[in-house]
């Protein structure tokens, strides 16, 4: 069997914040192999680090010493400019408040990161068309974000984020704000891109039952990361 190199590699990462004279310690000498292709859960209680430790990864926000590697580059030493246009081409973001731009349609919001490619119009089209598809929403495109249910709404926020075939899937709480119903609906087809698409999916969340459709659980506390633990299946 294939033993495949990770598409996140993570070494000695630190990062502090500077609260008027006081420093704090966010992120302590992180060490962290993410798979491609993995479905990967951070937990972790309040201020443990990991929606920054999340941001790191996706070049949000910069490291104060470290290495991350996506893909085999090392974010650490992009300038903000490199960063910016690594982050369009090689990340997709899943919020728990799902960001739609409310005076956009369904199709119009999944379009829009395509605006930033090279595509055509027509070849845009088929795409946003595909991925509102992928989500269950064909029937739901034309409608405005108001007239959608919260999970409907965070499924318009999936395609966007995978419409333009990103390497890396972030979600924080993306099901934080839904029902119990419509968070396992999120949940399945987080799966499903993972199992159908190959996507690399690394989600924050503070719920146990959605860490358990994960296939692996990392704990965060005080900025230190636990061990492994495999989601039980």
């Amino acid at each position: 069997m294939e033993i495949k190199e990770p598409i996140v590699k993570i070494e000695n990462l630190y990062k502090t914040y500077r609260r008027g004279s006081q420093i704090l310690t966010v992120l302590q000498d992180i060490n962290l192999d993410i798979a491609d292709g993995e479905f990967m859960a951070l937990m972790g209680p309040s201020g443990s680090g990991k929606t920054t430790l999340l941001n790191l990864i996706a070049g949000i926000d910069t490291a104060d010493s470290g290495i991350i590697e996506v893909g085999g580059i090392d974010i650490t030493n992009l300038s903000e400019t490199e960063l910016a246009h690594w982050r369009s081409a090689n990340v997709g973001f899943i919020f728990q408040f799902y960001n739609l731009i409310p005076v956009l349609t369904a199709f119009e919001n999944v379009e829009l990161p395509l605006t930033l490619t090279s595509l055509s119009k027509k070849e845009r089209k088929e795409h946003a068309r595909m991925a509102l598809q992928i989500v269950n929403l064909a029937d739901r495109m034309d409608h405005y974000p108001s007239q959608l249910s919260g999970g409907q709404q965070q499924r318009v926020a999936i395609a966007r984020a995978f419409v333009t075939d990103p390497a890396l899937l972030v979600a924080d709480e993306p099901t934080g704000d839904l029902d119990r119903v419509s968070a396992r609906e999120i949940l399945d087809l987080m799966e499903r891109l993972v199992h159908e698409l190959g996507k690399t999916i690394i989600m924050v969340t503070h719920d146990p039952r959605a860490a358990e459709m994960a296939h692996i659980i990392r704990h965060l506390d005080k900025g230190v990361l636990n061990a492994n633990t495999e989601a039980p299946h």
